[in-house]
């Protein structure tokens, strides 16, 4: 079966969460070149791409714009989304203005069908991402319009929203370019209002319903909760992405990424391959060790792992029913289930903040997601524990000091208490 000269990424949406086996081999090609992250690329934008299944016509336009630009991120400029500067992104624009003929499609034809003798879907072979057009059977020069343009680009910077809102990148090309192309009437980025700022972190009251709410489940029920009790620990405490701690096409998170430094004793998180090919190592704190050896007693493992200790980090409660580890128990869990089960506790701990009449803070809690555990480790322990933002830097894997200092108070409840409680005069207040 032969495949079309630019490879369509995700099959229409009842087919999407599947996975698709030609798919996989071309991303872990990638991942295995020039684009390390290639896999977690994919993820994202089929969990992107997997919100807007309410509505066919925003999921088949978005599915037509991000699949162009990650085949030209892929196999024209050879590098990852998180790369794309402002720059680049003109390169884009000029290609698409001007694409190559082997490119463009005079019919629409479905981006991926049934082979009936493999018995599973497979590309389009007549698939192409550019539809020009012909008059009286005569193939008309390839137009794109100031509107088609401005869709094209309107719907990458959505997603690079939302890549932006998993930290999986810290800037947004596609509404660089817009601002400063003959599009933009304002040129100005808007600031980020309050309700923004509320939304990166759970305060310290919300955060103290969440630990407790997840600790109360575990004791309950441990065969389901010890995973959930730790899983969230890790992540706040290391401020560890969700791709950090879930398996995809290259990566499949184990035990023995816990090591020790001979020389400190201190245990680290290693972190083999975050967003762009980053790697790094997060030191732990006590508290998060003891939680360690409780979750590897329950699993029946010894206290403390191996470097080549190869267990699952956190296994499934059930075996897979799709996918390349089907019926398989002793595996990782992915993306979407890690986020669903955190999302599950957060729910849970806002119901128990409304029972104990905090309802505004679980109204705010509600609207966290499992990406917020993130922010608030990074909140806590700037603005609570006192560590030095350089410290937090390294943990966090910032590229700039400048992006961890926004999370310096940063939500509007802590900036306002702290102008509240300052003294005029700090000497009198110690008379």
């Amino acid at each position: 079966m032969k495949n079309p000269p630019a490879l369509p990424l995700f099959d229409s949406i009842e087919f999407i969460q599947q996975g698709n086996s030609v798919v996989n081999q071309y991303i872990t090609a990638l991942s295995l070149g020039d684009i390390p992250d290639a896999g977690l690329v994919l993820e994202h934008a089929s969990d992107w791409l997997f919100e807007q299944k309410h509505s066919e016509n925003n999921y088949k336009a978005y599915r037509s714009e991000v699949t162009t630009f990650l085949h030209w991120c892929f196999d024209e400029a050879c590098i990852s989304p998180t790369q794309v500067l402002r720059k680049d992104m003109s390169r884009y624009v000029d290609y698409c203005l001007n694409p190559p003929q082997a490119l463009i499609g005079y019919f629409n034809v479905p981006q991926f069908k049934l082979d009936k003798l493999r018995g599973e879907r497979v590309p389009n072979e007549l698939w192409r991402p550019f539809v020009g057009k012909k008059k009286l059977g005569q193939i008309q020069p390839y137009t794109l319009s100031d509107n088609a343009l401005k869709t094209k680009i309107a719907i990458l910077s959505s997603f690079y929203s939302y890549l932006m809102s998993e930290e999986f990148c810290e800037r947004n090309p596609a509404q660089i370019w817009l601002n400063h192309s003959r599009f933009s009437v304002n040129k100005q980025f808007v600031r980020q209002s309050d309700d923004d700022e509320n939304t990166l972190a759970f305060t310290q009251l919300q955060w103290s319903y969440v630990m407790s709410t997840v600790t109360k489940l575990a004791q309950d029920t441990p065969e389901v909760h010890e995973r959930s009790l730790f899983l969230i620990s890790l992540i706040y405490s290391c401020y560890l992405r969700i791709s950090d701690v879930s398996a995809r096409v290259g990566y499949s998170p184990v035990m023995g990424q816990f090591r020790q430094n001979l020389q400190s004793g201190i245990w680290s998180f290693h972190i083999p391959q975050s967003k762009g090919g980053k790697k790094r190592s997060v030191a732990i704190s006590k508290a998060l060790l003891a939680g360690l050896v409780n979750y590897r007693q329950f699993l029946g493992l010894s206290d403390l792992p191996s470097q080549n200790d190869g267990h699952p980090l956190f296994v499934r409660h059930r075996a897979a029913g799709r996918g390349r580890e089907v019926g398989v128990i002793n595996a990782n869990l992915g993306i979407r289930q890690i986020r669903d089960d955190i999302q599950f506790i957060i729910d849970t701990a806002a119901d128990n903040a409304q029972a104990d009449g905090f309802d505004f803070d679980a109204q705010q809690m509600r609207k966290l997601t499992a990406h917020n555990i993130r922010h608030t480790g990074i909140t806590h322990d700037i603005n609570i524990n006192g560590r030095p933002l350089s410290h937090v830097q390294a943990d966090a894997g910032h590229e700039s000091i400048d992006t961890t200092s926004k999370y310096l108070h940063t939500t509007q409840v802590e900036r306002h208490e702290s102008a509240f409680n300052k003294p005029l005069d700090h000497l009198h207040v110690l008379d």
